[in-house]
């Protein structure tokens, strides 16, 4: 993990070093140390962070159907409306017509509703990010295809099979279990190989 966090940072602090500001994702299986490196790094370089699993789909989204589209395990159309579209609105073209930085100190504010995975509901208080520089959005299906464009640097953790378990019944406990392996590891697995997200993110980490 310790190496898995280095490789992050410095990849991140040369970034910043080219760059006014940046936008990292962090996708990739569950249990494999995202959210844990991505607060450590926020903290590290003060840094905005969106977890991924505050747009976890809703219990009305939850038709057949929608499990059945790859990616479909989250509520990407809020997530586009209030996080991509007013980050996408922040940039530029180049001459090359390639997204490129606006000038400014920071991105802008954003503001979100937190959906709560234990309850099924939304939390009463808007999330919100200060506007900073440096923001890193972290969780499995940041890397749908349609939202890549936000990104100048991405990076896909991957943990074994084996490991990933031991970890999901450490932090999940026993009674859970059984639904991260029969249900939201598959849906992963799925959106994995589907829409090639390993092979579109810029470094890979086996933790």
């Amino acid at each position: 993990m310790k190496d898995s966090y280095e490789t992050l940072k410095k990849n991140v602090i040369d970034n910043l070093q080219d760059n006014s500001r940046l936008i990292v994702a962090i996708d990739g299986c569950c249990a494999s140390g995202k959210t844990t490196l991505a607060c450590r790094l926020a903290a590290d370089l003060q840094a905005d962070l969106i977890h991924m699993d505050d747009f976890f789909l809703p219990p009305a989204l939850r038709t057949p159907m929608r499990y059945e589209e790859p990616g479909g395990n989250v509520h990407y159309e809020r997530f586009r409306t209030q996080i991509a579209r007013p980050l996408l609105a922040a940039r530029v073209p180049d001459t090359n017509n390639r997204p490129a930085f606006v000038k400014e100190a920071g991105w802008p504010v954003l503001h979100w509703d937190r959906f709560v995975c234990a309850d099924g509901t939304f939390a009463p208080d808007l999330c919100h990010t200060s506007g900073k520089p440096l923001l890193i959005i972290e969780g499995c299906y940041c890397m749908r295809p349609e939202f890549r464009p936000l990104y100048d640097l991405s990076f896909f953790f991957r943990t074994t099979g084996e490991e990933q378990l031991r970890r999901i019944r450490l932090r999940n406990g026993d009674e859970r279990l059984p639904m991260f392996r029969n249900k939201w590891i598959p849906l992963e697995n799925r959106y994995f190989s589907y829409y090639h997200i390993a092979e579109h993110c810029h470094f890979q980490i086996d933790t």
